[in-house]
């Protein structure tokens, strides 16, 4: 038991070190003309598939602080909806509120969705290679649907503002992004988490058997 937990620990920990470094290189968080695409989510995923919803939410936890971390530090137009300070500066306390669940909540949401999508699937027996590519598939759309869906929800009259249009047309917009920025992270997230989700499985199951 108390070599499994260690395991857990130290994996737990490899993965933090992977956001830290995606984090730190740039590449985790990609400045586009609106918003910031990422790749961040991956590791989450992967987390969350190989050790479960909490673990995935931890992993999580930490995307989510390496977001505010990242639009502190370089601002983009939307940066205020995942930056606490920049949001109360703009919104006050409720806009502080507003961004740590943008930033923070639906990050924690994606781990723990992912960790009980893959959970689901293997109740079903699902093949490793169709239960993969539908987890990183469905917890990437739905990260990127929670995110949007709260900036156009709890932000809509700065988004509105920020892109310069009617706030009736926030929602629209907001789809938009979910249906180009979300769908690329899709299929990066698709071609990725199945290819070193295989080999780590695999990987963690020799591990298990020492």
């Amino acid at each position: 038991m108390k070599k499994t937990d260690s395991r857990s620990m130290v994996l737990l920990a490899m993965f933090c070190a992977l956001m830290l470094v995606l984090q730190i290189t740039g590449i985790g968080l990609i400045p586009l003309p609106l918003i910031k695409a990422t790749t961040m989510h991956i590791p989450v995923i992967l987390c969350a598939v190989l050790m479960g919803p909490k673990a995935g939410a931890v992993l999580g936890a930490v995307f989510g602080l390496c977001s505010i971390w990242g639009n502190i530090q370089t601002p983009a137009l939307l940066s205020f909806a995942f930056s606490p300070i920049l949001a109360f500066e703009l919104c006050g306390v409720g806009g502080l509120f507003a961004s740590l669940w943008t930033a923070l909540g639906c990050r924690i949401l994606l781990g723990v969705v992912a960790g009980w999508l893959w959970m689901g699937l293997k109740k079903l027996n699902c093949s490793d290679y169709l239960a993969l590519p539908l987890v990183a598939a469905v917890a990437t759309i739905f990260h990127s649907l929670s995110v949007m869906c709260s900036i156009a929800l709890l932000f809509a009259p700065q988004y509105a503002e920020a892109k310069e249009v009617a706030v009736e047309a926030v929602f629209g917009m907001a789809m938009g992004t979910v249906a180009t920025a979300g769908v690329a992270e899709a299929v990066a997230a698709v071609v990725l988490v199945t290819a070193i989700g295989k080999a780590l499985i695999a990987y963690t199951a020799k591990l298990k058997k020492r």
